[in-house]
């Protein structure tokens, strides 16, 4: 079987998530059976909330596990329904703006090419470095934007500085010629908060995730399998720098969309150990544009969404998603 074919079966359970999040009785009762949206206290509410929460919002913070198609397919839901709502005609007229971790930000120019149509899919996926989910789990995402004029924002750290600081620490990145500097965050890029790196560090030493305390300096839930280990047996010295690099990384990027002005509003998709307890990417925001609005919604697949956990999700974010995690 080739790989188109083996990839077809994901496919189409997307499309069928996505006609099932659409706007009708019947698709959202089934859709109710794959997920359940609570606030921070508890309270079931619906998708249409979170969107009408970024009035008051600059940045929809999105934590995902990167293996949940649900979880997808609402990305690529909460994507339409802000477009919808806020640079759609009849909408409120502000700039929307998709913002990825899955892109490194030494690609931008690729990924505005392909938007703008001046290159085929097939070369813009050859000059990416597309995540190996590409196909199923964020093509969705893009095409949206470029069918609809949206910006994509290549958010990430280039994974081989991430890499050298890894390995030699953050003042390695100052070797580091003028035009790849470019491509980073003002160095020096801030430190984590002691609250991040005590959540990193205990991810890092394999121990059980411990339930959030009431500031959210603990992660509620297990974070997924982090997709950016290194092979470098010595990069263990420098670890949470460049995690962080990744995060003051993607904050930068979406304080650059949202220097712009005329009220622009960024969707940002990222794993939930990057935003979840508004930590990471929001504190990093933080440090580049001090009085950024953000929601943050996280979500968190889970076999029982009958209920919600208070001791163990209210401070995950503003919004916690649970999904169905056999999807």
């Amino acid at each position: 079987m080739n790989y188109a074919a083996r990839r077809l079966p994901r496919i189409l359970l997307f499309i069928a998530l996505l006609a099932q999040l659409a706007p009708n009785a019947r698709a959202q009762s089934e859709a109710a059976t794959r997920y359940k949206a609570f606030d921070s206290k508890g309270r079931a509410v619906k998708l249409e909330e979170i969107i009408e929460a970024l009035d008051a919002a600059d940045v929809l913070f999105v934590g995902e596990r990167h293996d949940d198609a649900t979880g997808h397919a609402l990305e690529a839901e909460l994507l339409r329904r802000a477009d919808e709502r806020y640079s759609r005609v009849g909408g409120k007229g502000r700039a929307v703006a998709l913002s990825l971790e899955m892109f490194e930000r030494d690609v931008q120019t690729v990924l505005d090419e392909y938007l703008g149509g001046l290159i085929s899919e097939r070369h813009f996926l050859l000059s990416s470095r597309p995540w190996n989910n590409y196909a199923t789990d964020y093509k969705p995402l893009v095409e949206y934007a470029r069918a609809h004029r949206l910006p994509v924002i290549a958010a990430n750290a280039p994974a081989r500085y991430v890499s050298r600081v890894s390995a030699q620490g953050p003042l390695s990145l100052s070797s580091l010629s003028k035009e790849a500097r470019g491509w980073l965050p003002p160095l020096p890029f801030p430190e984590a908060s002691a609250a991040y790196a005590s959540k990193f560090n205990l991810f890092m030493s394999g121990a059980p995730a411990a339930a959030p305390t009431p500031a959210g300096a603990q992660s509620a839930q297990p974070p997924p399998a982090n997709p950016h280990a290194q092979a470098n047996p010595h990069a263990s010295l420098h670890l949470l720098e460049a995690q962080t690099l990744r995060d003051a990384s993607m904050a930068y990027a979406i304080s650059e969309f949202l220097k712009r002005g005329g009220d622009p509003l960024v969707v940002q998709v990222n794993g939930t150990f990057h935003s979840e307890g508004r930590m990471g990417v929001p504190e990093q925001l933080a440090h580049y544009r001090k009085r950024a609005r953000a929601v943050v919604v996280t979500i968190v697949p889970v076999e029982d969404r009958t209920g919600f956990d208070a001791a163990s999700m209210s401070s995950l974010g503003d919004y916690i998603i649970l999904t169905d995690p056999a999807r």
